[in-house]
């Protein structure tokens, strides 16, 4: 399959949605030709490397939050984590989160993308979502989508009470919310929540999990080898890891998943 070519989109508005997330609001004429019906899809933001004279850029990958029609024109947002200072917003205080936080309307960022989605499988007999701060836009699309009668639960670790957001679920979905001040640090926090969740014996699970890098191995470890799951039951990702830009991790991911296969 082709890739889809590059695109300019102009920040339409931004706000914080919590303490620690702030949303940027993203359309203009370059979202015409852009695929519809996008949200939890992921895209590249592209920047341009300064002075550097071979063209190179650097690359960092956000999901799309929400993908909506409005009087004005088609609109995606893109969430940011912030608090750079400890690697937590993807790319260490680096260029997404320093344009996040410096963007104005009208200004203009390329995006690359939209990358496939990464959903829970519907058809399964209850679900189990995880996620840190730094998924919570793909982790609330999950939710959103699930079919109105999913049982099961989702954990979401956040930083503070104050990042905790009112999301849309199914009735039966339970939310247990992991406060950890210090993601990546203390790695293991939500990973004891999630391996303390009732496990349902009856009926085929869709379990779904992106954090950071250790919590990842832990999880995945967990999963596999405890609850026995395999490849068409579970989804397990790391977004981030503490101390590293998102090339530093890509790199680090690829090693790990020859090993993890």
């Amino acid at each position: 399959m082709t890739k889809p070519s590059p695109r300019d989109l102009t920040v339409i508005k931004k706000g914080y949605v919590t303490p620690n997330m702030l949303r940027v609001t993203l359309g203009g004429d370059g979202i015409k030709e852009f695929p519809e019906d996008q949200a939890s899809a992921y895209i590249k933001l592209i920047f341009p490397i300064k002075d550097d004279d071979k063209g190179r850029v650097l690359r960092r990958t956000y999901t799309v939050r929400h993908d909506r029609m409005t009087d004005q024109g088609r609109e995606i947002d893109v969430d940011f984590v912030m608090h750079g200072d400890d690697g937590y917003d993807h790319d260490h205080g680096g260029p997404a989160s320093n344009w996040a936080v410096n963007c104005r309307p009208g200004d203009v960022i390329t995006i690359g993308g939209p990358g496939p989605k990464k959903l829970v499988d519907p058809s399964a007999d209850w679900f189990l979502i995880v996620g840190d701060m730094t998924a919570l836009p793909a982790v609330s699309v999950n939710l959103e989508t699930l079919p109105h009668d999913a049982r099961g639960y989702a954990v979401i670790e956040v930083r503070s009470e104050a990042d905790m957001q009112d999301l849309k679920k199914p009735d039966n979905i339970t939310i247990e919310w992991v406060i950890n001040p210090h993601p990546g640090e203390q790695n293991t926090v939500l990973s004891d929540v999630v391996k303390r969740i009732p496990w349902h014996t009856e009926g085929r699970p869709s379990v779904w999990a992106a954090c950071e890098f250790t919590s990842m191995r832990s999880l995945r470890s967990y999963f596999r080898e405890v609850r026995g799951l395999g490849k068409d039951d579970l989804y397990i990702s790391s977004y981030w890891k503490l101390g590293m830009n998102e090339d530093t991790h890509k790199a680090l991911k690829s090693e790990d998943a020859k090993t993890a296969a």
